[in-house]
Parts: C-alpha cells; sequence; structure tokens
C-alpha cells in the first residue's frame, strides 16, 4: 500500500514537470536539436549521403582544402576529404565520449554515493577520501595526464579517462539529496515494516534522490564533449581512425586562417551540440528542483 501511495504522488509531479517544459521553447530547442544529434550518431550513413557519396574516407588529393562546391557544401580537408561527411560521422564519435563518461560518472556516483549516506560511518569515511584523492586533480590536467600514460585512445579509454574525474562531485551531490530524504516518514515507515537495505535504497530513496544528480549529469555531458575536442585538439585524445570534431579541429589548426571552412563547420557543430545539452541540462535543474518556481 505504501509503494502504490509514494507511486501515485511521485507520477503527478512528473506529469506536472513535463508539462513545464514543453512551454519553454529553448528547451523545445534544445531537445529538437539533441535528438537530431543523437539520430547522425546512430545513423550517420543516412545523414552523410545527403549531398555526394557521403564516404569520409573517399578522399582525392586534387581537391585539397577546396572550398564549398556543389556535392560538397562543405568543401574538402587537406587530405582531399568531404568535410561535411566526416562532420557528420565525427557526430558519434564525439557524442558518444559525452554520453559515456557521463553515464559512467552517474553510475559510479549513485552507487557510491547512496552507500556512503545510508551506511555512514566506516563506509562514508572511506568513500569520502577516495573522492578527495580525485578531486585533488583537475579536470582536463587530470584526464591529460591519464591518456598521456595510456598507449590506447579509442572512444571508450578517453570516456573512461574523462569519466574518472567526473564523478566524485556527483558522488558528493548523491550523498546529500540520499540524507537528505532518508529520514522522511515514508523511509522510516517502510523500515518499520521490515522493508531491507536493498529495498529501502532501491524503492525509497533512489527515486526521490536522483533527479539533481541526473540533472547535473545531463549539464555535464556538453562539457565533457568540449573536453574530448580540447584533449584530442591537444593531441592526447582521439586518434585515427577515428573520426571526431576534435579531430577535425586538429587538422585544421595550421591552415584554418588561409581555409576557414576547416575550422567553421566543426566547430559549429561541436557549439550547437554543447549549447543544446547544457540548455537542456539547465530547464530540467529549473523545473526538476523544488526550491525554483517558474511561476
Amino acid at each position: 500500500m505504501s509503494d502504490l501511495l509514494i507511486t501515485s504522488e511521485e507520477t503527478a509531479p512528473s506529469r506536472g514537470a513535463w508539462r513545464r517544459l514543453r512551454r519553454r521553447p529553448g528547451f523545445l530547442l534544445a531537445l529538437f536539436f539533441v535528438l537530431l544529434l543523437a539520430a547522425i550518431s546512430v545513423v550517420p550513413q543516412a545523414f552523410a549521403g545527403w549531398f555526394g557519396n557521403g564516404d569520409p574516407r573517399a578522399c582525392d588529393l586534387g581537391q585539397s582544402a577546396s572550398g564549398p562546391v556543389s556535392g560538397h557544401p562543405f568543401g574538402f580537408d587537406k587530405q582531399g576529404c568531404d568535410v561535411y561527411a566526416n562532420v557528420i560521422y565525427g557526430t558519434r564519435d564525439s557524442i558518444s565520449v559525452g554520453l559515456l563518461a557521463c553515464l559512467f560518472g552517474l553510475c559510479v556516483a549513485v552507487l557510491l554515493g547512496s552507500l556512503s549516506a545510508y551506511y555512514l560511518g566506516v563506509v562514508d569515511a572511506i568513500i569520502g577520501r577516495i573522492s578527495d584523492i580525485f578531486f585533488g586533480f583537475p579536470f582536463l590536467l587530470g584526464a591529460l595526464v591519464l591518456l598521456t600514460a595510456s598507449r590506447s585512445h579509442s572512444v571508450w579509454t578517453v570516456s573512461a579517462a574523462l569519466a574518472m574525474f567526473t564523478w566524485p562531485a556527483l558522488t558528493r551531490m548523491m550523498r546529500a539529496s540520499v540524507l537528505s530524504v532518508k529520514e522522511l516518514d515514508y523511509v522510516l515507515a517502510a523500515r518499520s515494516l521490515g522493508a531491507g537495505d536493498w529495498r529501502l535504497i532501491r524503492k525509497h530513496l533512489l527515486p526521490n534522490a536522483i533527479s539533481p544528480v541526473i540533472v547535473v549529469s545531463a549539464l555535464n555531458i556538453g562539457g565533457v564533449i568540449a573536453a574530448e575536442a580540447t584533449l584530442t585538439f591537444l593531441g592526447v585524445g582521439l586518434q585515427q581512425p577515428a573520426i571526431s570534431w576534435g579531430l577535425q579541429l586538429s587538422n585544421a589548426q595550421s591552415d584554418f586562417q588561409v581555409h576557414p571552412h576547416l575550422l567553421i563547420f566543426p566547430a559549429l557543430f561541436l557549439s550547437v551540440a554543447v549549447l543544446s545539452f547544457l540548455v537542456l541540462g539547465d530547464a530540467l535543474e529549473d523545473v526538476l528542483d523544488p526550491r525554483r518556481s517558474d511561476g
């Protein structure tokens, strides 16, 4: 009975939150771009074929750094490869790094933050000290050191390196959120009825404590995508045969003054992606934070 009451109480606010989000033009626009980028990531061949042959690896050195022409709206890079096809295919790796890093950080934070807040004592102290160690490294600098020492620079290794420095802040936030609901009446009632630790955490604490962490994770996606591009631009991020916006920006750094199209188009896609995730996260924060009201 208590589970049914809690479920009914949670569903109505969720519907109200969605109604408020739908009234925000900025959120809808950001959601459109995020869904579009997600579709491009899943089936890049469907979008790359809109112009020309859509093959990012079909190159002609005779067209090296040529500007936009019919069938190639973004022009060619230094190897004579179609910039449009490379930007489209680069969406997959760039977005994948952002999503994987933030998803990994979110899972670790939810697990460690919940255990830390629920058990306190020795468990809380151990998790807190481990978090402090990672807090001592600046985000980009820590990822740079890890990737410099790594032999592999794939989507998975870059995502893991970036995730290593996103979970500590989320863990502290999750801990604080669980502590705020841990002593509420419905949790105490479930405990008095004999609910075990795992059931209390899974059914009562997580559903009511995880919203702030999800919001911050959504905000982090844009920052992680930008961080991947920065690390790749510095030469320690993704490496060929991967295709990403960061790699295209890195390849354009010595020629963009003479051939600006090499920089403009991947930078445009990168900016749209980062801004869309930031706006999406900010809208979610405004709506889901009970301390705020949009009238």
